[in-house]
């Protein structure tokens, strides 16, 4: 499992509700981290410059990598997070749906999209919980940047990696830019609503 997957698992929790929008881009983020630790890519200031692609197991982070752009100038991290992101926790759900790692569930409902599921006790779900209840600090970073949970604080728990950090931040201010875009598109249909109302 990835830092994307164990996202998606922890974020599918009955106690969080996270809009897919949100999560897509926070699963960018994740990949992008997963690639850096790989050694696929490395950040030159806010620029994500390929490496020879290594070998990589996972489908998601092999796509990934197979799309980075390769010639200067290299695409920004807040560019990559809108262009990856673009509906990905739905493709992680169908992926872990048909892996049979999400299964139907009876009764409840899973915040994200309109489907009623659940995650399966496997080794992937464990995973996620594992180092969920652990406080690993960059899944804690990045579901904290999507409203689950909080920032990790305190000793042993700060992100030491330069790059990761510069990612986690741009996953944030990617969901306060589209937290800002829904709140714009709120005022705009109720200014609309009140136009057809009249006075």
């Amino acid at each position: 499992m990835t830092t994307a997957e164990d996202l998606f698992m922890i974020a599918m929790g009955p106690e969080n509700s996270v809009g897919q929008g949100d999560l897509s881009l926070a699963l960018a983020g994740a990949e992008l981290i997963d690639l850096i630790g790989a050694g696929a890519v490395v950040l030159d200031s806010d620029r994500i410059v390929p490496n020879s692609p290594p070998p990589l197991d996972d489908r998601f982070l092999g796509e990934a990598a197979a799309g980075l752009t390769r010639q200067v100038p290299y695409e920004r991290v807040e560019d990559w997070l809108w262009r990856r992101g673009r509906d990905l926790s739905a493709a992680y759900q169908t992926a872990l749906e048909q892996s049979g790692v999400l299964t139907p569930q009876r009764s409840g409902r899973l915040p994200i999209g309109s489907k009623s599921l659940k995650a399966a006790d496997t080794p992937a779900r464990r995973r996620a919980a594992d180092r969920w209840n652990d406080r690993e600090p960059t899944l804690t970073a990045l579901a904290a940047a999507v409203g689950i949970g909080e920032e990790p604080s305190g000793e042993g728990t700060v992100l030491d990696d330069e790059a990761v950090t510069s990612v986690v931040a741009s996953v944030h201010d990617a969901v306060m830019e589209l937290e800002a875009v829904r709140q714009r598109r709120t005022i705009e249909n109720q200014a609309f609503a009140n136009l057809w109302r009249g006075p």
